[in-house]
C-alpha cells in the first residue's frame, strides 16, 4: 500500500498531531525537553538543538496537518497540502544515516524541525492522494476522542486511535449496556 519510508512519515504525522492536548487532555510538546523526547522517538536526524525551543512553530504544524484527516475528499486534502508544502523548501536528495538504508529525504539540508516535518509528513500525505487512500486518514470514532490515526487495515476497518484504549473501552460499554439490558429483562 505505502512504501516503508512514506508509512514512517505518515505515523509521524499521525503521532506529531496526536501530542496535542485535544487528543488526550495534557500538552505533549510543552518544551524542549518533550521535543527533544519526541525527535528521539522518532529518530529524526539532523535537528538542530535550537529548533527544540521552538514550541510555537510545532503547534502551527501538527494544527495544519490535523486539518487532513476525516477530510475524505482528495481535492481538498491536495489543496491543503501543496499550500502546507508552498511555504518550505523542498529538496529531494537520497541519504544513507544512521545504519538506515538509502532514502530519501524531500527537506533541504539545514531545515528548521518544523519545516523538516512539514516537508517529509506532506509529502508522505501527499502521496496518500496520488494512490487514492485519503479515506485512511482518519479521526478516531470514539465520541470524546479527536486523536488521528492512520489506518493501515487490508480492509479498511480501523476505527479507533488505540485498539486498547478507545475501542476496548467503547467495546467494554456497549457490552455492559446489553449486559444490563438482558439482564433488567430477566430480573422481574
Amino acid at each position: 500500500m505505502f512504501s516503508h519510508d512514506t508509512e514512517f512519515s505518515l505515523l509521524l504525522v499521525v503521532d506529531l498531531v496526536n501530542t496535542d492536548p485535544v487528543c488526550g487532555g495534557s500538552e505533549r510538546l510543552a518544551d524542549a525537553d518533550a521535543v527533544q523526547s519526541f525527535v528521539a522517538q522518532h529518530h529524526l536526524s539532523g535537528v538542530n538543538p535550537a529548533d527544540l525551543s521552538r514550541v510555537k512553530a510545532l503547534d502551527a504544524l501538527r494544527r495544519s496537518f490535523r486539518e487532513l484527516f476525516g477530510v475524505g475528499d482528495a481535492a481538498a486534502v491536495a489543496a491543503r497540502v501543496n499550500a502546507l508544502v508552498a511555504g518550505t523548501s523542498v529538496c529531494p536528495r537520497l541519504s544513507n544515516h544512521d545504519s538506515y538504508d538509502w532514502h530519501l529525504h524531500y527537506f533541504a539540508p539545514g531545515a528548521s524541525l518544523a519545516e523538516h516535518l512539514a516537508v517529509d509528513g506532506g509529502i508522505a500525505i501527499a502521496h496518500t492522494v496520488t494512490v487514492g487512500q485519503t479515506d485512511r486518514l482518519r479521526i478516531c470514532d470514539a465520541p470524546d476522542c479527536q486523536a488521528v490515526l492512520l489506518d493501515l487495515s487490508r480492509n479498511r476497518s480501523k476505527r479507533y486511535c488505540e485498539a486498547r484504549g478507545c475501542g476496548n473501552r467503547l467495546n467494554v460499554a456497549a457490552y455492559r449496556k446489553r449486559k444490563k439490558t438482558t439482564g433488567a429483562g430477566v430480573a422481574g
